[in-house]
C-alpha cells in the first residue's frame, strides 16, 4: 500500500506533472511541423534525381546517423549568440521553448519522412502514378487523390515513430533547451534529474510514463502493419 500511495503521490506532484505537461507541448509543436514538411519532402525526394536530392536526402538521414550531443552542438554554434543566425533567432531559441521544439523536430524527422519516401518510391506507387498521368490527371490530382491516400499507413508509421523519437530526445534537448529546471525539463530529461539527485523512485515513475507511451506507439504501429 505504501508503494502504491508513493507512486500516486510522486505521479500528482509538480516536479512530474510539469515536465509532463511540457513534452506534451513540444511533442503536439513538433508533430505538425514533422506532419506539415515531411509529407512535401518525401515525395520530393522520392520523385526527383540528381545532385540536390542526393544533398537533401543526406542532410534529412543525418540526424539519424550522427550522434545527438553532437548534432545539438553543431546546432548550438548555428543558433547560439556567436552563430550566423544569431541576430534573427538566437536570443529567441537557445534555452527556450522553441529551442526544444527544434530539438524534438530534428530529432524524429527523418523517421517521419522515411517511411513515406520508402513507400512513394516502390514499384506500385509508380505504376499507380503512371496509370492516373494516362488518365489525363494532373502532377496535383494524382498527388492528393491518388499517392497520398495510397501512403497513409506510412505517414501513420512515421509520424509515431516521429514521435516516439521526439519524446526520448535527450543529446540535442540537452544542448538547445540546457535543462533548466522549471522552464525547459522535458520528461527525458527530469529522467536525468531524478538519477543524478538520488531520486529513484521518481525516476521509475517517470520512466512508467514514457514507456507506456513507448508501448502504446508499438501497439498502434503493430495495428497498421497487420491492416
Amino acid at each position: 500500500m505504501e508503494c502504491r500511495m508513493g507512486f500516486f503521490a510522486i505521479l500528482s506532484d509538480s516536479e512530474t506533472l510539469d515536465p509532463l505537461a511540457l513534452s506534451a507541448r513540444v511533442l503536439l509543436v513538433s508533430g505538425f511541423m514533422q506532419l506539415f514538411l515531411s509529407v512535401p519532402l518525401a515525395c520530393w525526394l522520392a520523385r526527383s534525381r540528381g545532385v540536390l536530392k542526393n544533398v537533401v536526402d543526406t542532410a534529412v538521414t543525418f540526424p539519424l546517423v550522427f550522434p545527438p550531443i553532437a548534432t545539438g552542438f553543431a546546432l548550438l554554434l548555428l543558433l547560439g549568440r556567436q552563430g550566423p543566425f544569431a541576430s534573427l533567432l538566437g536570443e529567441r531559441i537557445i534555452f527556450s521553448f522553441p529551442g526544444l521544439v527544434i530539438a524534438a523536430f530534428i530529432a524524429g524527422l527523418p523517421l517521419a519522412i522515411k517511411p513515406v519516401q520508402t513507400a512513394l518510391a516502390s514499384a506500385e506507387a509508380t505504376r499507380l502514378s503512371e496509370v492516373a498521368a494516362v488518365l489525363g490527371k494532373s502532377e496535383t490530382t494524382i498527388l492528393i487523390r491518388v499517392l497520398i491516400p495510397y501512403v497513409k499507413g506510412s505517414i501513420v508509421t512515421g509520424m509515431l515513430l516521429a514521435m516516439g523519437r521526439s519524446l526520448g530526445e535527450v543529446g540535442i534537448t540537452l544542448m538547445l533547451g540546457g535543462n533548466v529546471i522549471g522552464r525547459t525539463n522535458t520528461l527525458s530529461l527530469e529522467i536525468y534529474n531524478a538519477v543524478f539527485n538520488g531520486e529513484f523512485e521518481r525516476a521509475v515513475v517517470l520512466s512508467l510514463i514514457i514507456g507506456s507511451a513507448s508501448v502504446a506507439m508499438f501497439i498502434a504501429l503493430k495495428k497498421i502493419s497487420n491492416t
